[in-house]
């Protein structure tokens, strides 16, 4: 097998095991009231082109190999990077629904009994889920030998971050008010320590 497959087969995995960890989350998510929400046609272009840039653009690569001309020569300590970005990116998602648990959702909502999450990964970043996926892109472009496919994760990724992070911040000052005023305070966005 040779390296440019390992890593195909790695990102396969990856994305398998984001499917069984976001399951179960979205089915108990739907038993919740909404109570606010904060849908819009821009949240959908960012969701949209997360899904297109981590899944589609790649899943269309690895199961056809196209588009080619962007390949370059894979090398196996960077499917070793891949991997460990990868693993991380699934660890911090896993960790980041168990500690939101009812408060869970794919869009901006404010659920019934709502609160304000400041454990776990949410202790050192207020958005570790954005953290997750930053990582997963950065795992895709290591694992995945095709600057097209490398590059596709990371603007997915960035698309959707930049388009919904204010909107996100802004609901859960309006929600919280001071207390979450004081959790910016002492809180990165998406990066500890840095941004």
């Amino acid at each position: 097998m040779s390296i440019a497959v390992v890593g195909k087969v790695l990102w396969v995995l990856g994305v398998v095991a984001w499917y069984v960890i976001r399951y179960p989350f979205e089915r108990r998510a739907k038993r919740v009231r909404v109570v606010s929400h904060r849908r819009s046609s821009i949240e959908k272009i960012g969701l949209a082109s997360a899904l297109l840039g981590l899944a589609i653009v790649p899943g269309f690569y690895v199961a056809t190999g196209m588009p080619r001309a962007a390949d370059y020569p894979a090398r196996a300590w960077a499917v070793a990077v891949g991997a460990v970005l990868f693993a991380a990116a699934m660890w911090v998602f896993r960790r980041t629904h168990k500690e939101l648990g009812r408060n869970w959702s794919v869009t901006l909502e404010i659920r019934d009994q709502h609160q304000l999450i400041c454990s776990g990964p949410y202790a050192f970043v207020r958005h570790p889920m954005y953290t997750s996926f930053l990582l997963m892109g950065l795992g895709q472009a290591f694992l995945l030998s095709n600057w097209v496919v490398g590059l596709a994760g990371l603007i997915g990724f960035a698309v959707l971050f930049f388009l919904r992070v204010d909107k996100e911040e802004r609901m859960m000052l309006e929600i919280f008010g001071p207390q979450y005023r004081a959790y910016m305070d002492r809180t990165k966005r998406i990066i500890p320590f840095l941004y």
